[in-house]
């Protein structure tokens, strides 16, 4: 059977809450073919396998497309998400998050390929990894490797189905409601306080911009301003600008953000001489999980079910199970 017969088994993927299982059949290759695997040394440091799986993962750099294990595949991106620093429940929270998001992408589209950026989710192969972090590489991925391990099948689903587990790095204190950032009105997407984050190193942030670049970027003349850029029309209930006037336009906080490369949408520009100081607070779009508030309960002592119930509202976590099944195919 080749690999598009194989995938193609985890389109018809069943969903089925006894209890909380998500049960997807799954029929291996009959060659017994092995996946590539990543370069990886000889140490405790090799991630946990599931044979069973294999995500197209498109290395942006060298060009290529590496079929990488699963398990493999959520050790480099729990590893290039999240600090290895971070206490290993929320470690935890971020491969459940991580895990839920490929496996989606994989039941709708059993041939998709994923890029090793933010676009997807980023991931570091171990010998990349290893050049990264150095010396301290083998207790770092030691950890990681727990965090993936001891979450081994578990997804976030809502109302039976796997969420969307949208994730970003520092809020301003509230994450925010799905529809105050995107146009989805999404229900597992809610605001809730989120005051770990103030600890947080992104929390506060102040960038210099040229003035040409931001006139260029958002199409407006700042010629004559001084001090105080625009005029905020709406917020939203977190503090975020929804709408601002420059220049006798209309932006949402989100473009501004975007066009300008801002770190979120709490933001304050302001005109000094013929550069522009963008203060802002928080990092990221500010839906779903905060990274920084996951660190912030693991500290407290709470579990990685507890951070991602809390972020992701109305939420459980699920267990996936890969069924085997006979290859029905005629001799």
């Amino acid at each position: 059977m080749n690999k598009a017969a194989v995938l193609l088994l985890l389109f018809g993927f069943v969903i089925v809450m006894i209890p909380a299982a998500i049960v997807i059949p799954f029929t291996q290759k009959a060659s017994g073919e092995m996946t590539k695997q990543q370069n990886t040394t000889k140490s405790a440091a090799h991630a946990p396998q599931n044979s069973s799986i294999t995500v197209s993962v498109y290395r942006s750099t060298q060009k290529v497309t590496d079929q990488v294990a699963l398990d493999d595949y959520l050790v480099g991106v729990v590893a290039s998400e999240m600090p290895a620093k971070f206490r290993l429940e929320a470690l935890k929270a971020q491969a459940i998050a991580a895990r839920t998001y490929i496996m989606s992408r994989i039941i709708n589209n059993p041939e998709v390929r994923v890029n090793d950026t933010v676009e997807n989710q980023v991931y570091h192969s171990p010998t990349e990894l290893k050049t990264l972090w150095g010396k301290d590489y083998e207790k770092r991925m030691k950890k990681v490797m727990q965090a993936v391990t001891e979450t081994k099948n578990q997804v976030v689903t809502y109302n039976g189905k796997l969420i969307s587990p949208v994730f970003f790095s520092t809020s301003n204190g509230r994450t925010e409601n799905a529809e105050d950032y995107w146009s989805n009105d999404i229900p597992y997407l809610r605001s809730v306080p989120s005051p770990w984050d103030k600890l947080s190193p992104r929390y506060k942030n102040k960038q210099t911009l040229p003035i040409q670049s931001v006139e260029q970027a958002l199409g407006i003349d700042l010629n004559g301003v001084q001090g105080a850029i625009g005029n905020v029309i709406k917020k939203t209930d977190t503090g975020h600008i929804a709408e601002i006037e420059i220049d006798g336009k209309q932006f949402t906080g989100r473009d501004v953000r975007e066009k300008l490369k801002l770190t979120s949408t709490d933001f304050q520009l302001t005109k000094t001489g013929n550069k522009v100081q963008a203060v802002t607070v928080g990092s990221g779009h500010d839906v779903g999980m905060s990274q920084y508030g996951a660190e912030g309960m693991a500290r407290e002592g709470k579990t990685a079910k507890q951070i991602i119930t809390y972020y992701y509202q109305g939420t459980q976590i699920s267990k996936m199970t890969v069924k085997p099944q006979k290859d029905t195919a005629k001799k």
